[in-house]
């Protein structure tokens, strides 16, 4: 059996001019740029798996990924150095380390962490373009507290889920959700187990509906009370969202 060394990446980048995470047929997936990076170093294709899709515009602080490389190739540092050498300015392999052979960053995963950041303002401030939601009515954070917590648990989500063609299991466990809010800057921090297509923009779409008095609170316990009945009829864009965390 070939023997391989495994390396686990911690990855950060501004989504704005990707087609998100995934290998695209346009090669401009963030994915892409990191194989055709392998791909220079040393001369031969690898099989990168990360941690999760992001959708194109969405950012991460810190997507994992693993890859099986010759063993002693390079130094760890060298690594990373070189990597980042061969990749565009919006992508930066932060960490580079060994794993072991049993290491999957997709399914040895237990949970992961998401950002939203809202800019609720009737100006957006420029430096906040492709990085927030502008939302130009005000919202209610005593709304947004009760929807938070009509939200924590485990519920089935699958009226916050796009559908994909694929049949899954829609039950998820939300650990916690913090709202902060700071002048005109409000984030919302999500915390789970794991995450349905689209299903943070789709909860941020729906308790900002809630907070702008579009929606009732019960609206909310109808959708988790009938799951997939009714779909959340507005998802969040994707430039306000970031991965966070990788839990293990």
């Amino acid at each position: 059996m070939e023997r391989f060394e495994r390396l686990k990446l911690t990855i950060a980048y501004d989504g704005r001019p990707f087609s998100g995470w995934q290998s695209q047929p346009n090669g401009n997936g963030v994915q892409d740029h990191l194989k055709n990076a392998f791909f220079k170093m040393l001369a031969q294709p690898v099989k990168l798996h990360g941690a999760g899709r992001t959708d194109a515009g969405v950012h991460a602080f810190a997507q994992v990924a693993h890859v099986d490389v010759p063993p002693g190739k390079y130094a760890l540092h060298t690594w990373t150095a070189a990597l980042n050498a061969h990749l565009p300015r919006e992508i930066r392999v932060l960490r580079c380390g060994h794993a072991r052979d049993s290491f999957h960053a997709q399914y040895s995963a237990v949970g992961k962490v998401y950002i939203y950041r809202i800019w609720n303002d009737p100006i957006h401030h420029p430096l906040e373009i492709g990085k927030s939601w502008h939302v130009v009515q005000p919202l209610d954070l005593d709304a947004l507290r009760a929807a938070r917590s009509r939200l924590i648990g485990t519920h089935d989500f699958a009226s916050f889920a796009a559908n994909r063609g694929l049949v899954e299991e829609t039950t998820r466990t939300i650990y916690d959700i913090r709202i902060k809010r700071r002048r005109e800057l409000l984030t919302l921090e999500f915390a789970a187990n794991g995450f349905l297509y689209r299903m943070v923009r789709m909860l941020i779409g729906s308790m900002a509906k809630v907070a702008s008095g579009r929606k009732p609170l019960s609206w909310l316990d109808q959708l988790l009370r009938e799951p997939g009945r009714q779909k959340a009829d507005f998802t969040a864009p994707p430039e306000g969202l970031y991965l966070l965390k990788v839990m293990y």
